[in-house]
């Protein structure tokens, strides 16, 4: 593609290396907005051959333009010399001269994201650039839970269940609310990486706009149902008071969670992770202050118990949301956020909406497969749902690089395919599915060998459940490096769009596979409960092997809802 000049009555666009000028119609950049017709110097990006509507950057908005508009009159630009006002734009000095005051004039300011883009330079270290930060905050996130844990832990065994029985259900709602921050970062890096700046922005207000609006309704509802939630899973009365006052908290304070999950995923869209990593840290720093100010109270404050470790997650979720929004609001970090966007768009919502409720669904099952090997363990007896909680713990912090990268591919694969480079998200793709192979494998020996150590971190003193945790630790540390695979593929199919296929793959992972294979093995074999275990390795293993023959296959290009190049041919078809 080549850069060219809106001639004289905007019919036509001088590219440098054509004889003649080329017809407006034969020039493309993919912006989904019309604008008046360009006036003289805009520029216009011309792909030999195509036919499609294209657009002008310059003393116009950036926007498609329609080739049967009536043609302004071409202006003399006031800074232009005399002897050159007159002269045709198609001559060198004429051409030099416009394209000289259009990019000191009329070129939007360079922003940190558009100089350094995704879609360029090696792509491995692109890859590892926004997976590791991710990789850190998400460990940041676990945080929260150990600090929580440390304070609650000397108000004595009850609060200490009060807090357990509720992480369920609250990491079941947080779920819902991730799943609609996928749908952003993606949108975001797909109009990104075709260097749609005012369409980037535009998404960003209105994911906003529908993830408060969600959040705020599940919110009331969970906080009125949290009684009826706690009976459902069977909360004893002695903890009841407790659990209910916990959880409560917290729903309230899902705007919150789920405002500060957006603005991840949304700097995540235009590779910006780094910043939101430095407020996670200071947010996790907080509310180590905190916990012991509200759970125990501290001069006039009177202390809240359980509640008050809720209080202060919640205090430090407002203190991320609000930094976030000052970081929006500023723009100097790609993105900007105008209070004028914030009008609904309905059209952008429902899309959003669509490619949100799949990942949604997807992490929600995730988080319901985890509860049901739970229910599981807990018909073999209290040594082996302690052994299985302590290593399904210790697995999901090794699984986090997994998530990290997952992440990452699929930023760089909207971004990619945004810019029009399929085969280059391809490659993303093979590098994440290659490097998170190898990484987990490399955690999962590190997990092997260190798996003693790491159970008696956590139990101390009851040795029979050290053993089958440290027996449960060493046999899934060789499903990591297939999950692995698993969610690199699942992170690539999330940047395409298909967040459907994405949460297919996750179902028959959880509930076609382990569940079943690890209700077979326990129940039906010699293996006992250990068949529990065993079915990490074996039902990773298949998921894994399915989702590479998804992706080699090809399947996922059968439909593609993000191509921007669909938009532009609407356009054009509609243009004549």
């Amino acid at each position: 593609m080549r850069e060219g000049l809106v001639a004289r009555g905007a019919g036509r666009v001088n590219v440098p290396g054509e004889s003649t000028p080329v017809p407006i119609s034969s020039c493309f950049t993919p912006m989904p907005r019309r604008c008046s017709i360009p006036r003289f110097g805009s520029r216009c990006t011309y792909r030999p051959g195509n036919t499609a509507v294209g657009h002008a950057i310059g003393p116009v908005a950036t926007a498609p333009f329609a080739t049967r508009r009536r043609a302004a009159p071409a202006p003399t630009h006031p800074r232009l010399p005399s002897r050159l006002r007159k002269r045709p734009l198609g001559s060198n000095a004429a051409n030099a001269w416009a394209s000289l005051l259009v990019s000191r004039h009329t070129m939007p300011a360079p922003t940190h994201a558009t100089a350094a883009p995704l879609t360029q330079g090696p792509i491995l270290r692109a890859l590892l650039t926004l997976a590791v930060p991710i990789v850190l905050a998400n460990l940041l996130q676990t945080g929260y839970q150990l600090v929580d844990a440390y304070w609650v832990g000397q108000l004595g065994a009850n609060a200490v269940a009060a807090v357990a029985v509720s992480f369920p259900i609250n990491f079941l709602l947080v779920a819902l609310g991730s799943g609609f921050s996928v749908a952003g970062s993606v949108l975001v890096a797909r109009h990104f990486g075709a260097r749609n700046l005012p369409a980037v922005n535009h998404v960003v207000a209105q994911s906003l706009v529908l993830t408060l609006s969600l959040s705020v309704l599940l919110a009331v509802g969970a906080y009125f149902a949290s009684p009826l939630l706690l009976r459902l899973i069977g909360v004893g009365p002695d903890i009841f008071a407790e659990a209910d006052a916990f959880q409560r908290v917290l729903f309230l304070g899902l705007p919150l969670n789920f405002g500060f999950l957006m603005f991840q995923a949304l700097m995540r869209g235009v590779g910006q992770v780094r910043l939101p990593l430095y407020i996670n840290m200071l947010a996790l720093a907080l509310n180590f202050l905190l916990d012991p100010l509200f759970i125990y109270g501290y001069g006039p404050l009177r202390g809240l118990g359980v509640a008050g470790a809720a209080l202060a997650t919640v205090s430090t979720q407002a203190l991320s949301v609000v930094l976030g929004f000052v970081v929006l609001l500023r723009g100097t970090s790609g993105l900007k956020l105008s209070f004028r966007g914030f009008r609904p768009d309905t059209e952008l919502m429902l899309r959003a909406f669509r490619l949100g409720a799949p990942s949604s669904v997807d992490l929600s099952a995730r988080a319901l497969g985890l509860s049901m090997m739970t229910i599981l363990a807990t018909g073999f007896g209290t040594t082996v749902l302690a052994a299985y909680g302590i290593g399904s713990r210790l697995l999901a912090l090794g699984i986090i690089p997994a998530l990290g990268i997952s992440l990452a591919c699929s930023t760089l694969v909207a971004q990619n395919l945004g810019a029009l480079r399929p085969d280059r998200a391809r490659q993303t793709a093979r590098y994440a599915i290659g490097t998170s192979f190898l990484g987990l494998l490399l955690v999962g020996a590190a997990v092997y060998a260190a798996a003693e150590p790491l159970v008696r971190f956590f139990l101390t003193g009851d040795e029979t459940v050290v053993v089958e945790a440290v027996q449960f630790v060493r046999i899934a540390a060789f499903s990591l490096g297939f999950t692995g695979v698993q969610q690199s593929v699942s992170g690539f199919l999330r940047g395409t769009g298909n967040t459907l296929g994405a949460m297919l793959l996750t179902i028959i992972s959880t509930w076609v596979l382990q569940f079943p294979i690890a209700w077979y093995l326990a129940i039906h074999t010699a293996l006992g409960f250990r068949g529990l275990w065993w079915s990490f390795v074996v039902s990773n293993a298949l998921a894994a092997t399915l989702a590479l023959l998804w992706f080699l296959r090809g399947s996922w290009q059968q439909a593609d809802p993000l191509q921007p190049q669909a938009d532009v041919e609407a356009l054009a078809e509609e243009a004549g």
